[in-house]
């Protein structure tokens, strides 16, 4: 059998760079609870590899994974970078020694945090820089302007090519726009975890891509059975199905999964091809119910 390439999910574009649907999500390179070194370097360095290899040119990091340590994987693996390849990370947090996720979105940080990036990853400007802000279980309704505006300062700068928000409402992302150019929403979102149904659509209109991280997080018991009753008719594996449901919702939304293993990443890379018919996309809208009504951004 071939392996699946992430050609087969087709393209967006994040600013002006076009990126195929299906990426990938290096947190998991890190130690357990994101912290310290991966059991096996070696093996994350050949998982980044053979993710380029499969056409895969959406890598999305952190500074603090590790923290600096998937960084420094990306770099040993992959520098100097394909010119294709589109690194997009993320600040607003810092990592204690507990292994804990406070916020640092003061001017000072997000500054030292952006500079931590370009040294960490052997880069003169990142591709995209997410402005995540706080909130465990959902975004926290305040005020992004400052930190934002300091992401905007470091781009005029010509560190940072985009912006994006992550963990954010439709208002914080209204706020961000008035303040710069905005090319991506990372938030939570899966089949079941459906509250951004509305921003979803409306960014697709925007021409804004729209980013789930957790897509197999949150599941009842129930919706698991569900999702593995539909994976079974269809000879393949759960996430395989949750991943090709999120390319079928909406062409903007860009997919990052994660994982430390070459088969499990050509496993996720499958759900590029994998085809749901109206009757299997029913049946997984009604394990997450019903969106909400449209809304305008």
């Amino acid at each position: 059998m071939t392996t699946t390439t992430a050609e087969r999910s087709g393209q967006f574009t994040l600013g002006d760079r076009p990126v195929h649907r299906l990426g990938y999500g290096a947190m998991q390179l890190a130690g357990p609870h994101v912290m310290g070194p991966p059991a096996d370097r070696e093996a994350a360095v050949a998982v980044l590899r053979r993710a380029v290899e499969l056409g895969v040119d959406h890598i999305d990091t952190s500074d603090y994974y590790g923290p600096h340590v998937t960084n420094e994987v990306i770099r040993e693996a992959l520098h100097p970078y394909p010119e294709q390849l589109t690194i997009v990370t993320k600040v607003g947090a810092r990592r204690t020694p507990e292994g804990e996720w406070p916020e640092a979105l003061s001017p000072d940080e997000l500054r030292q945090a952006v500079h931590d990036n370009l040294d960490h990853l052997g880069l003169d400007v990142i591709d995209v820089v997410n402005l995540r802000m706080p909130g465990f279980a959902a975004p926290v309704e305040r005020s992004l302007a400052e930190p934002f505006e300091t992401l905007a300062e470091l781009q005029q700068q010509g560190l940072i090519r985009h912006l994006g928000v992550s963990n954010v409402t439709t208002q914080q992302f209204a706020e961000a726009r008035a303040i710069a150019p905005v090319v991506c929403v990372q938030n939570h979102y899966n089949l079941v975890h459906r509250e951004d149904d509305p921003m979803v659509d409306a960014l697709a209109r925007e021409g804004v891509a729209y980013v789930p991280f957790f897509p197999l997080g949150g599941f009842s018991p129930l919706q698991s059975a569900a999702l593995e009753t539909v994976a079974r008719r269809l000879e393949t594996t759960p996430m395989q199905v949750a991943l090709a449901w999120l390319l079928a919702r909406s062409p903007n939304v860009l997919l990052i999964p994660g994982t430390s293993s070459v088969a499990h990443l050509e496993e996720n890379l499958q759900a590029a091809a994998r085809v749901l018919g109206p009757a299997e996309m029913a049946e997984l809208d009604r394990i997450g119910g019903t969106g909400e009504p449209d809304v305008d951004l």
